[in-house]
């Protein structure tokens, strides 16, 4: 068995698709196909069991991802070994994070690591849903909810702060907003209730706001509702920066203080690149953030 039959039985596994592991490893979903059939062949018994719903991993197949994923990581770190002598990195990392901070943190701090490491690639995948980082939808996640099970660690990476907030125009000619009571006359910008996949992000519940005039499971979106004077909203202060027309409202009534957290594979302290990445990334969105709050 060598390295490339276990590349695409890994991309299989991951994908639970023959076509969209094709994608990953840059090969037509037949000659997959083929591969996975010749290295079951070889091994002389079945890795997945097929279906209308894809490619699910059989007993043995589960045996077998673990011992992958260790050469895996083995082949990675061997390569990042022989890559960093110069001491630059090189190779490619995909981020993952919520909208929010893929958006408005990530974009200033991996041009930043980039412009360090010119030969180094790095992809941010923007998901308003949980990562799944044992399929690879990404190497490292940024959340703002610890996962309680797995094969990772968990580092927490920073506080931070989130207020209600309205478009001056809007604020100009609305009915008075001088206490919590005072939000039921106002309408309400927030999260879609059915697609809020973290419960850190349920703001509105605790503040026993039921209805929500307009919604949407972007916060990119959310913000613009709210520059257009949509209504009131909570809105992160470090977003607050690149929304100028944007003003804080019942800041004493309401303080809301969430933390970004960054998962990694527990595999993958062992490959360079990863490590030093996740270093620079969680020194520099810890930095950003601050940065951004200050300018409120």
């Amino acid at each position: 068995m060598d390295w490339d039959d276990l590349r695409v039985f890994l991309a299989v596994a991951r994908a639970e698709s023959l076509s969209r592991a094709g994608k990953v490893l840059r090969r037509d979903a037949a000659t997959v196909g083929r591969r996975v059939a010749k290295l079951e062949g070889d091994l002389g018994q079945p890795l997945f069991t097929k279906s209308p719903q894809g490619y699910a991993l059989t007993e043995a197949g589960a045996r077998l991802l673990s011992h992958a994923e260790r050469a895996e990581q083995a082949v990675l770190s061997g390569a990042d070994e022989l890559a960093g002598q110069s001491g630059q990195l090189s190779g490619q990392v995909r981020i993952g994070a919520t909208d929010g901070c893929a958006s408005y943190i990530l974009p200033q701090v991996c041009t930043a690591i980039q412009k360090e490491h010119p030969e180094l690639e790095l992809q941010i995948v923007a998901l308003p849903r949980v990562i799944n980082l044992s399929k690879r939808e990404a190497d490292m996640a940024i959340t703002v909810s610890p996962p309680q099970t797995g094969r990772i660690t968990v580092q927490k990476i920073t506080d931070y702060h989130l207020h209600l907030a309205a478009a001056r125009e809007y604020l100009a000619d609305a009915p008075p907003l001088t206490c919590l009571e005072d939000l039921r006359a106002h309408p309400v910008v927030g999260y879609i209730q059915d697609m809020i996949f973290y419960p850190e992000l349920d703001f509105l519940t605790g503040m026993g706001i039921e209805k929500v005039a307009l919604a949407s499971n972007l916060v990119s979106v959310q913000l613009g509702m709210v520059r257009q004077g949509g209504g009131i909203g909570i809105t992160h202060d470090f977003i607050l920066p690149f929304a100028q027309n944007l003003e804080r409202v019942l800041t004493d009534e309401i303080s809301v203080t969430r933390s970004f957290y960054l998962i990694r594979h527990e595999g993958d302290a062992r490959v360079e690149r990863f490590t030093r990445v996740a270093e620079e990334l969680a020194r520099g969105i810890r930095d950003e953030v601050a940065r951004l709050e200050a300018m409120v």
